[in-house]
């Protein structure tokens, strides 16, 4: 297994946007590669720590190589980050200077067929971050009834043909690959609309399934509450998201948790339980640049919204 460290989108924008102290306590809760957690650390001085969490134990195992030479500021956790206040809890650390999410998958997962998670070679239908996870995507594809996946598919892969994709899932049952799953849903999409795709015809379908698998979003809802309660004051929160649902929930919560008491003057105490909690940095997501999406495709699709913690 190669030590060296990936480079992570929006790196200099995420750098920027935690606005790191020599002696920061700071935490990485998509640990992935290792990039970010890498650059973090080396920017922040000496005294600085930084906690990484993943559910994917390849990760983990990547990471403690990648990070060996930070030696204990690198604390590494197999957990989702959805559990980031009770590992925090255990390891006596009460607040945070600044909170990393980067959502969606790893270069590690995407070049690995095994996971499931790509369609460009055969696989086993699997798509779960965390490979101890109950739930497959086979399960959901060989199991669940044309309403079901037809929702799912539509809901979470914005997928305008979702109704003929769960139909023709349906009809050829039992499917057990990626290369299959994304044949049969190709097919299922009629040519005149193929042709004006600009990319693969099964790419919202399986972004539909590796949301379900992982409750992603629900993942994203739980989170963002939670990590405003660790952050110090002064402390930042910097998502970065790579499809629109994401982005609109990272939106809205960041706009939620920026609004002040807005009962009318002559009331004489707060009764709508509004409490301003964070200022968003960023008003607009921040994008990469055409140099980077050359260098990183990936990239292109990025978005990294900042908040800083009253």
């Amino acid at each position: 297994m190669s030590t060296d460290i990936h480079v992570p989108v929006l790196l200099n924008e995420v750098l920027d946007g935690l606005n790191l102290k020599p002696d920061g306590v700071y935490v990485d809760g998509t640990l992935g590669l290792g990039g970010h957690s890498a650059q973090i650390l080396s920017h922040s001085g000496p005294q600085s720590r930084l906690i990484g969490f993943d559910r994917d134990p390849n990760a983990i195992e990547y990471a403690k190589q990648a990070l060996a030479s930070f030696g204990d500021r690198a604390t590494l956790v197999h957990a989702s980050y959805i559990e980031m206040a009770e590992h925090l809890a255990r390891l006596e650390i009460e607040q945070v200077d600044g909170i990393l999410l980067d959502l969606g998958l790893s270069s590690l997962q995407m070049d690995t067929p095994e996971r499931g998670f790509t369609f460009r070679e055969a696989g086993p239908l699997d798509m779960r971050f965390d490979p101890t996870a109950m739930v497959t995507a086979a399960d959901l594809v060989n199991t669940w009834d044309e309403t079901e996946l037809a929702n799912v598919i539509y809901l979470y892969g914005e997928e305008r043909a979702s109704r003929r994709i769960a139909k023709a899932i349906v009809q050829n049952r039992p499917i057990k690959t990626t290369k299959a799953l994304a044949d049969i849903v190709a097919a299922a999409i009629p040519p005149a609309s193929r042709r004006k795709m600009k990319i693969h015809p099964a790419t919202r379908t399986f972004q539909a399934l590796r949301i379900a698998v992982n409750s992603e979003l629900n993942a994203v809802e739980m989170i963002i509450p939670q990590a405003i309660d660790l952050l110090a004051p002064g402390g930042r929160l910097a998502i970065i998201s790579f499809h629109s649902l994401e982005d609109r929930l990272v939106k809205h919560a960041f706009r939620e948790a920026e609004k002040d008491c807005i009962c009318p003057p002559q009331q004489l105490s707060c009764v709508c339980g509004n409490t301003a909690k964070l200022k968003r940095i960023t008003r607009k997501p921040i994008t990469a640049s055409e140099e980077e999406i050359a260098q990183n495709p990936r990239s292109r699709s990025a978005k990294l919204r900042v908040a800083e913690k009253y």
